[in-house]
């Protein structure tokens, strides 16, 4: 089946929708009551900067802003124009106007990427009204940004999808993949009063919403790719196509290879020498070591395996480890075979004797599980730096406590984690080396948190 690029348009496009009412998300803006319900409404409209993540609607919240106010709309990239582009677009605006009495709306995509003297070249003709300017970012606009920009545009800040608003634009994917996709019988494409039935199977949901991250146009690619991996499902009459986690993974993975310099027994040795280390057994750990040397293994390989097992089999019990596995890396670097190789038999040698704890490497993993599976929380905002006005007026720092200020430069009872996420004890100290005085560190803090929170609450 082929497709002329001629008539392809993602389905991320397919999918803009004609109205207000099916926007996706940024409730917070255009909710009952909300800043940019009541400017529509109202009909009071100003320039805007849209601050925010890619994928989360500026551009589609900006032409439809435009179709509501009955205005014409011009886009421009800032990747790709300059001050020539804006002047034509100026000129545009003004014949507009002139013959049919509207109004103009200038969308900039990626605004951040002009210079100060293009960004100045908006100045007159948003004093004038030749139009209203809409600038959309990811990046802060109060570093990116002129401030005289900023002084005659109101900042909104657009946040990544939550995970209902995902499953609707995933929904809304499908629908259009039904509609826009000939069955499989069907040797026509485009003929769209065939349809087929397409099922995303349960955990292909969950791994396509999770892996796009709050970004509606990545989910919208993920689910486009993934769909030619659906397969038929013969077990029914009428054209059905399945939608599988196995398919997905293959489009949100990649299929990553890899490293693959050796075969099996290449591996094998590896892991060898990885278990000695972990078991404690210096004479194995250099045995393996120096037979895989003597094999001819990448030495820097090998280094950097030996980097990774004091992270992952010693981490605090012996933070020294992890510096001594660097310091044999650095010294091979310099010396090169064979005067280095005695360097990462040091190192191996260390290793292999050191006090043990995967305390660290579980938490790692606990916490990157929790990274996939709930995407990215916001900062709080008493977390956050208000280095300018902007920041300071949407309450940046506002309420954060400075530790060293505090008893013990500990400010019992705060917190660190996401306000929509539950506080998690993800590192767990093992009573081995120096994590026993860790363990008992954290145990006395932990308790100063729960007295300042009891006393919170009595009071």
């Amino acid at each position: 089946m082929s497709v002329s690029m001629s008539a392809y348009r993602p389905l991320s496009d397919r999918l803009r929708p004609n109205s207000l009412d099916g926007y996706v998300g940024q409730s917070h803006l255009l909710g009952a009551k909300r800043a940019l319900s009541r400017m529509l409404e109202s009909g009071s409209l100003h320039s805007m900067i849209f601050w925010g993540p890619p994928g989360v609607g500026k551009t589609t919240l900006a032409r439809l802003i435009a179709a509501q106010s009955e205005l014409q709309f011009i886009s421009m990239s800032a990747v790709l124009g300059g001050v020539k582009e804006v002047r034509a677009a100026v000129e545009q605006a003004q014949l507009h106007r002139a013959q049919f009495k509207q109004g103009t709306l200038l969308f900039v995509d990626e605004v951040h990427r002009f210079n100060k003297s293009q960004q100045d070249a908006f100045l007159p003709y948003v004093e004038d009204g030749t139009f209203i300017f809409i600038g959309a970012t990811t990046e802060n606009p109060s570093f990116e940004l002129n401030n005289a920009l900023l002084s005659r545009a109101r900042v909104y800040v657009l946040r990544p999808l939550e995970k209902e608003e995902l499953e609707r634009v995933l929904e809304n994917g499908r629908k259009m993949l039904e509609k826009i996709s000939p069955p499989p019988s069907n040797e026509t494409f485009g003929d769209e009063s065939q349809t087929i039935e397409l099922v995303i199977e349960a955990r292909a949901k969950s791994l396509l919403i999770s892996a796009a991250d709050g970004d509606a146009r990545r989910l919208l690619n993920y689910l486009e790719q993934a769909f030619d991996f659906a397969e038929l499902d013969e077990s029914v009459s009428h054209e059905r196509m399945v939608l599988s986690y196995q398919a997905c993974q293959e489009v949100v993975q990649g299929g990553v290879r890899r490293f693959d310099k050796g075969g099996e027994a290449f591996y094998d040795q590896i892991s060898a020498l990885h278990k000695s280390i972990r078991g404690s057994d210096a004479n194995a750990a250099l045995y393996w070591l120096v037979r895989m040397l003597d094999g001819g293994a990448d030495a820097r390989y090998l280094a950097r395996r030996l980097i990774r097992m004091a992270s992952e089999e010693i981490g605090n019990a012996d933070p020294k480890a992890l510096q001594i596995a660097v310091n044999a890396a650095e010294a091979y670097e310099r010396l090169g075979s064979p005067e280095g190789d005695l360097a990462l038999a040091h190192a191996a040698s260390y290793l292999a004797v050191a006090p043990k704890s995967n305390a660290v490497y579980m938490a790692y993993k606990a916490v990157l599980a929790d990274v996939k599976e709930h995407g990215s929380y916001e900062v709080p905002l008493h977390l956050r730096n208000a280095p300018t006005k902007l920041m300071d007026e949407l309450d940046y720092g506002k309420g954060y406590r400075y530790a060293h200020d505090e008893p013990e430069a500990f400010a019992a009872g705060e917190s660190y984690f996401p306000d929509d996420m539950p506080e998690k004890s993800y590192y767990q100290p093992v009573e081995r080396g120096l994590e026993i005085k860790i363990s008992a560190k954290m145990k006395h803090l932990d308790a100063l948190n729960r007295q300042a929170i009891y006393k919170r609450r009595r009071s």
